[in-house]
This record gives C-alpha cells, sequence and structure tokens, in this order.
C-alpha cells in the first residue's frame, strides 16, 4: 500500500515539490548562515518525495535547535504549516483523499519544527 500511495503522490505532485524543496535547500546553503535552514530544507524534501510509510518524531532539540525552530517560525515555518494545513482538509473533504490528508499533516508537522525533528520509516 505504501508503495502504490508514494506513486500516486509522486504523479500527482510530489516530485515538483521535492523538487522545490531541493531548490530552496541549494539557495539557503548559499549563505552560511542560511547551511542549517538548508539542512532542513532537504530534510523536508526527502519526506515530501517519498511519505507513505514514514513517521516524524517532533522533539529533542537543544537550545541551538529552539532557536532555529523560533526563526524558522517567524520566517517562514507558519506559511508552510498553513498550507499543509489546508491542503490536509480539503483533501479529508473526501473519503479517498483521506490518506493523502494525512500526509500533508505530517509535512504540516514538520514544517513547523524542523529543528529536532526526526524522520522514521
Amino acid at each position: 500500500m505504501h508503495t502504490i500511495g508514494n506513486i500516486i503522490w509522486i504523479l500527482f505532485g510530489g516530485f515538483i515539490s521535492a523538487l522545490l524543496w531541493i531548490i530552496a535547500g541549494t539557495l539557503c546553503c548559499v549563505t552560511i548562515v542560511g547551511i542549517p535552514f538548508g539542512i532542513q530544507c532537504f530534510k523536508i524534501a526527502s519526506l515530501v518525495f517519498w511519505p507513505f510509510g514514514k513517521e516524524v518524531d517532533i522533539g529533542r532539540f537543544g537550545l541551538g535547535g529552539f532557536i532555529g525552530n523560533i526563526l524558522w517560525i517567524i520566517l517562514l515555518g507558519w506559511e508552510l504549516f498553513l498550507n499543509h494545513f489546508i491542503l490536509a482538509l480539503l483533501f479529508c473533504i473526501t473519503i479517498i483523499g483521506i490518506p493523502f490528508g494525512r500526509q500533508h499533516l505530517k509535512l504540516a508537522k514538520l514544517s513547523i519544527l524542523p529543528f529536532g525533528a526526526r524522520i522514521y520509516g
């Protein structure tokens, strides 16, 4: 089931979304200050590319992760969270879209607090 869900996900926008996250991560890594944010973009890109069968665990971040998450939320995290949350609500309107809505909820959780988050699966 995970493989079929991931293939459908990739065909209907997952590949383009992951590619955009990789481009954003590359642009963040151009400056030394942006490297930690670029690494988080690459982490999110890996989940966006193949989300079915993976879980996200938020937590276990130290002072640096706390400061990084605060800066992330202020700069772009809240917009990304809102985007994925609204998409999750729209997908969950239909029974067929519920699995894809659940994946967007995972992405929303990761996009609000990426520093210190782990992806299992």
